[in-house]
């Protein structure tokens, strides 16, 4: 049975996440205080005991999420047998140092510079996103397209739910149009900016200088990733698309169908939450999804 492995982005974090692991696995104990060291603060602490708030900051979220994910990978053991990975928006930074593209020290570094890198972005000019749900994803594509001002479709998360994102007037001119147009809900959502959008320029700039630094090794399986939708072995063309994905799409509903197509016969969620498999769901209720868990 092929499986593939995905990982879930920002949004899925949780007070205690990764405590299990620390108490249970060497392995677990000796990255989470290598993360610590590499971060230069005590991460794991605001992870196991911190407040929800807490767990916003932005030098915080990004790599709380990508260490439980990448952490729970490493400590999976011989369990741990991708046939493809990917990863939802900082995602695959977790994918692509489970499947040995990205070392999890150089992996770590590369989260905690996106990381402070979009929120300089996002206090440059106020932006945002907003939800679509209930349309066609051309018919939100073309709503984009006809309002003066930045907004575009940034992450196809399932089929018939979009999220735009942009300057905050245009953001909301689009919500309005897209209400009247039809939209079930056309929701802003509470976020520090544009992901996704070209309003991310500045840090995809600052991102690209330190990835293209980093040494990018031939991956054990295929990565689907998230601005191609489409399995990538080539170290090389990984780091171009990475380097492209903070101002492009998700295309998260074009890489379930993808998999999928490509003989996907299980997911298998590595990290917080159940986001991802939900998604899989809206593609085909029957399909199976599970979460990853420490073997006791």
């Amino acid at each position: 049975m092929m499986k593939a492995y995905v990982f879930p982005g920002q949004g899925a974090q949780f007070s205690g996440m990764g405590k299990d692991l620390y108490d249970n696995s060497d392995i677990a104990r000796e990255m989470f205080d290598k993360a610590n060291e590499v971060l230069g603060f005590d991460i794991t602490k605001i992870m196991f005991e911190g407040t929800a708030e807490e767990l916003k900051e932005t030098k915080v979220t990004q790599p709380a999420i990508f260490l439980h994910s990448t952490i729970l990978a490493a400590t999976l053991g011989d369990a741990f047998k991708p046939d493809m990975v990917a990863g939802h928006s900082l995602g695959e930074l977790s994918a692509l140092v489970a499947n040995k593209t990205l070392n999890f020290e150089d992996g770590l570094k590369l989260v905690s510079k996106r990381a402070l890198a979009m929120q300089a972005a996002c206090e440059a000019e106020p932006s945002t996103m907003a939800a679509i749900l209930g349309l066609d994803d051309d018919v939100v594509e073309n709503a984009c397209a006809e309002i003066d001002g930045v907004v575009v479709a940034a992450n196809y998360n399932c089929p018939g739910q979009l999220v735009i994102s942009g300057a905050v007037p245009a953001v909301e001119e689009a919500c309005a149009k897209l209400t009247e147009t039809g939209a079930r809900r056309a929701l802003m959502l509470p976020v520090g900016g544009a992901f996704h959008s070209p309003l991310m320029e500045p840090a995809r700039e600052e991102l690209a200088a330190a990835i293209e630094a980093t040494t990018f090794s031939q991956p054990t399986c295929p990565v689907y990733q998230n601005v191609v939708a489409a399995a990538v072995t080539d170290p090389a063309v990984i780091q171009k698309n990475l380097v492209a994905q903070l101002t492009a799409p998700v295309r998260w509903t074009q890489t379930m169908h993808s998999m999928i197509t490509d003989g996907a016969e299980e997911v298998i969620e590595v990290g917080p939450g159940k986001v991802l498999q939900g998604l899989f769901k809206k593609v085909d209720r029957k399909f199976p999804t599970s979460s990853a868990t420490l073997e006791a």
